[in-house]
């Protein structure tokens, strides 16, 4: 549906028999823009207007999200290592390989960083907003609420049975303006059945907190590889009022990049985009 909030026209790319949505507007050196849990390219709607005067903007959503496929665990491995693949496997497909700059948010960060830690040569610049790409801070506690549904049935069946963890994002991550009904309902409308909610339960249940969990080894090695992005140009903005991606992880971020551009917003939430209309213009400015 092409209408005034998402007035795109999308692609499918089609792998493993799985059709993934994405974006592909503009021409330009590319902005790939990375979403997280429990979003989809949605959230990035307003970047790519801002963008596609001037770069190539692409844009995909993750299998189980926005309009991307949501096949049941027979059909697809809901684990970060098959995010990577997916996106490396779409920007193969596009022939994206060089000035690539990203822009990630959230679960997108640690995606993002798996793809430009095995091509760093690919990477111009980098945007991250309310994200990680590396373990838990020792310095940060796991939120009550992703414990709840990453580790019992009670959470688990709130996120697949009322679409909780969407719903309660939607009222919850926007601090300085909160979200209005319509933009709210379109943000959580791709996770309209049990069926179609499993990406966002999986992604909670794909937290690597210790050794021993499923992506745990490959998180490690994402955050050693950021090195190899250290000289890259990085733009940080930041909403302070994130209750997962607090600023402990802002500050981390800062300490393994001394020479990035930090905006932060004490007043902000974690859909930093949603609430601060300037970061947009930082974006351009940036580029």
């Amino acid at each position: 549906m092409v209408d005034d909030l998402y007035p795109f026209e999308g692609h499918y790319f089609e792998r493993n028999g799985l059709r993934l949505h994405y974006l592909d507007e503009g021409e330009g050196d590319p902005v790939v823009m990375v979403h997280g849990n429990p979003t989809w390219s949605f959230y990035y709607r307003n970047v790519v207007l801002a963008l596609r005067n001037t770069h190539r903007c692409i844009v995909p959503d993750h299998i189980g999200c926005g309009r991307s496929d949501k096949p049941d665990d027979s059909r697809y491995e809901y684990r970060l290592q098959s995010r990577i693949d997916d996106l490396e496997a779409l920007l193969e497909y596009l022939d994206i390989r060089s000035r690539i700059t990203f822009i990630v948010h959230d679960w997108g960060g640690i995606i993002g960083m798996g793809y430009m830690t095995k091509y760093p040569d690919r990477i111009k610049k980098i945007v991250v907003l309310n994200t990680s790409a590396f373990h838990l801070p020792s310095t940060k506690r796991f939120p009550l609420a992703l414990w709840l549904g990453r580790n019992t049935h009670l959470g688990g069946f709130l996120i697949r049975r009322f679409n909780a963890f969407a719903r309660v994002a939607a009222m919850v991550c926007c601090k300085r303006h909160p979200m209005p009904t319509v933009v709210k309902r379109r943000f959580i409308e791709p996770y309209d059945s049990w069926n179609n909610r499993i990406a966002t339960h999986r992604f909670v249940q794909d937290i690597p907190l210790k050794e021993g969990d499923p992506s745990y080894d490959l998180v490690t090695e994402i955050q050693e590889g950021l090195t190899k992005l250290g000289d890259r140009p990085m733009l940080i903005c930041w909403g302070e009022r994130d209750f997962v991606f607090s600023v402990h992880f802002r500050d981390e971020w800062i300490r393994r990049f001394p020479n990035a551009v930090v905006h932060t917003y004490k007043d902000a939430g974690h859909y930093v985009l949603e609430d601060v209309k300037e970061i947009i213009d930082h974006v351009k400015a940036f580029l």
